[in-house]
């Protein structure tokens, strides 16, 4: 049967999976860049004005890398463009309560052990979301990553009051929004993707700043910071949005967890925090379960390469 036009059909090789993994590694250290600076800027940014900082700067950021390749803005375009819109706002959304939940005192690495949940919840929704077939090597990989994870941050019954509430129904959009870039994949430019994530925030903020949101309070050390917030998560946004376009979500979402580990090093840089004996044994969890899968798929890659007839073209 011959495929609907503009509808590409999503595969599951160990070559496209192991680029796939590379591709949201590089996601994950771009977005905790940007949840760094984040932090650094938010008691002069505020809530509002982060979510602007980051929608217009990622989305012009995206806007350059479309330009840079062929179909330039058109790649911008959306086919489901209902779906794409709801998708967007979702993400905006979600964002929105980490940004609250910062102002609110919530600490980075509290925030990052509920944000945490997000990878089980989308390997969860994978199956009826997706059609996906999970299997137990990334069922486990993702169990181990998440006991690292516990092992690192340590969360304890204070964790849960209101900012700690407000973040987990946010992780529940992120989780949804995530498997929502999976599926659009199939019709949807990974530009087209992260484009219109970054411009759903523009209007979140600025009903933000209506509301009676604090406003921004610009220096020179918050230019550098939105700089920094935006154009790390446009770009990060579309490393992801093609990750999805070439691995299952089940295979990607270990990697939710190398965030943490990306925010030792980049924490003591930025705010001289020195990381504990079990922080870094967690991060050795965690990094050895990523590990595990990408061995995994690149041994599947040769696999499948060693099984194709010798004048078959390469994936």
């Amino acid at each position: 049967m011959a495929e609907a036009p503009g509808r590409r059909v999503l595969h599951d090789t160990g070559a496209d999976t192991a680029r796939g993994i590379a591709l949201v590694n590089l996601c994950f250290l771009l977005l905790t860049l940007g949840d760094v600076a984040t932090v650094w800027v938010l008691p002069m940014l505020g809530a509002a004005g982060a979510m602007l900082g980051r929608g217009a700067l990622g989305a012009a950021s995206v806007a350059m890398l479309a330009l840079g390749r062929r179909g330039g803005l058109f790649r911008l375009r959306p086919v489901r463009w209902r779906l794409v819109a709801v998708r967007s706002f979702i993400h905006a959304l979600a964002t929105l309560t980490w940004y609250v939940a910062w102002t609110w005192s919530l600490g980075l690495a509290d925030s990052y052990a509920i944000g945490y949940a997000a990878p089980l919840l989308m390997i969860i929704l994978a199956r009826p979301m997706l059609g996906e077939r999970v299997g137990w090597p990334r069922g486990l990989a993702t169990a181990i990553g998440f006991l690292g994870m516990l092992v690192m941050v340590r969360p304890g019954g204070d964790l849960w009051r209101p900012a700690a509430l407000l973040l987990a129904g946010g992780v529940c959009g992120m989780a949804l929004s995530r498997n929502l870039t999976r599926l659009l994949a199939t019709s949807e430019t990974p530009e087209c993707l992260a484009f219109w994530l970054m411009v759903a925030h523009l209007p979140v903020g600025a009903v933000m700043l209506a509301l009676g949101f604090p406003v921004p309070r610009v220096n020179a050390a918050v230019v550098v910071g939105v700089l920094i917030l935006g154009i790390t998560n446009g770009i990060a946004h579309w490393l992801y949005s093609r990750a999805c376009s070439l691995a299952p979500i089940a295979a990607l979402a270990p990697y939710e967890y190398t965030g943490l580990a990306w925010a030792i090093p980049l924490g003591f840089i930025a705010f001289g925090q020195v990381p504990s004996a079990t922080t870094i044994g967690g991060a050795v969890v965690v990094v050895a379960a990523g590990l595990y899968i990408l061995y995994r798929e690149q041994r599947r890659g040769r696999a499948e390469r060693a099984a194709m007839p010798l004048d078959a073209p390469l994936p």
